[in-house]
């Protein structure tokens, strides 16, 4: 399988929208780059899914255009007029030939999900590998009217009890792509998580202004 960033050319806000390409298509989030569709077409000739990790306007400014371009079912958490299949926790749904679970991961948006499968795991903003505020494990910012550092830290700590200890990349949807080294010279994807969690139970401002 192969993954791509198909918003990494962007010059607006946008988030990581990754295409996975292998033996079917999907795409995780659309993000805001105009053109995201055009991008996908470039290495897919069809688009067999659309995936939602959360229903913010950066995670999904393109969908429609995505949608109108691809008949392509959308799977989200949260309600959409546009949405063919519900995603609920626990549920292994299949992307380009593999298998994923989806984890149920509140606090940054309450429809959020991560998607957890034995190689990689796609954390939508939950956490992150880099984003600004800090460079090695941080997480969603929880400042905003219906968010919640509480079910954010508890999201965190379900992730860790449902990460396999094989996962060895971690696809935010902000920030840079994080991958372990095998040889194991390098922080885990777990390692990365656990240090986002203890930053998260410090309770602390996320960043200057909040």
């Amino acid at each position: 399988m192969e993954i791509h960033t198909v918003t990494e050319g962007a010059e607006e806000f946008t988030c990581n929208a990754y295409l996975l390409a292998g033996e079917s298509s999907a795409l995780v989030d659309a993000g805001t780059m105009p053109g995201v569709e055009d991008v996908v077409a470039d290495h897919v000739d069809d688009l067999d899914a659309v995936v939602l990790t959360h229903q913010h306007r950066d995670h999904v400014g393109e969908l429609d255009a995505v949608l109108d371009r691809f008949d392509a079912d959308l799977y989200a958490y949260g309600d959409h007029p546009r949405r063919t299949a519900a995603l609920e926790d626990g549920q292994t749904i299949e992307l380009a030939g593999e298998a994923y679970e989806v984890v149920h991961t509140p606090g940054h948006a309450d429809d959020h999900v991560s998607l957890v499968g034995e190689a990689r795991v796609f954390s939508g903003d939950v956490v992150v590998y880099n984003d600004g505020a800090f460079d090695d494990g941080s997480f969603g910012r929880t400042d905003m009217p219906g968010q919640s550092r509480e079910a954010l830290i508890e999201s965190l700590r379900r992730l860790l009890d449902r990460l396999p200890e094989t996962v060895e990349g971690l696809y935010a949807g902000h920030g840079d792509v994080y991958r372990a080294d095998p040889a194991g010279e390098a922080d885990s994807v777990r390692d990365v998580i656990e240090r986002a969690l203890d930053r998260a139970e410090r309770r602390e401002p996320k960043y200057p202004d909040e």
